[in-house]
């Protein structure tokens, strides 16, 4: 009997390039990881997305999906706002755009305050260009940042910010 042929035929690989593969492939699976747990929301996050999706429904408007780039984009806002004690929207586009988020289109609602999230979507509502945002129907993807701390001389405050993209 002849001995069986491997049913690879892929040529062998040096030591060096094994150890190369196996480096990279931890990387890379580090990577995933790593950008996995960055998009897990915190409560205020998740009930801020929770009424903003129930809100859209409720105007016949598809849900928003978490964006990891927008995520990241809001939560550098909103932590930014906190620590150095400012509300603006500044850079806004420049902000979105070098997160690498797809577009074409942004937009930006932010909010401060001893609030609920009840309470930031019907401030949002309440206000044409906010409510304009909130609910346009072409926007498809949100990242949500919201951090709490003393703002503007008020503790427990919080501030967040809601980046939406879409066409």
């Amino acid at each position: 009997m002849a001995p069986s042929e491997p049913i690879s035929t892929l040529p062998r690989m040096p030591k060096t390039q094994k150890v190369l593969v196996a480096f990279l492939t931890a990387f890379l699976l580090s990577c995933v990881v790593g950008t996995a747990g960055a998009s897990r929301l915190t409560a205020s996050e998740t009930s801020l997305l929770t009424v903003i999706n129930a809100t859209r429904a409720s105007h016949g408007l598809a849900p928003l999906r978490i964006d990891h780039r927008l995520q990241r984009t809001a939560r550098t806002h909103s932590a930014d706002m906190l620590r150095r004690q400012y509300f603006a929207h500044g850079a806004f586009t420049a902000r979105v755009r070098s997160s690498g988020a797809a577009g074409p289109v942004f937009g930006e609602d932010l909010a401060w305050g001893p609030m609920s999230a009840s309470w930031v979507v019907t401030a949002w509502l309440n206000s044409p260009e906010h409510r304009r945002i909130l609910l346009r129907p072409g926007f498809r993807r949100i990242g949500v940042g919201a951090y709490q701390g003393t703002f503007a001389g008020h503790s427990g405050a919080l501030v967040v910010t809601a980046d939406f993209a879409g066409r």
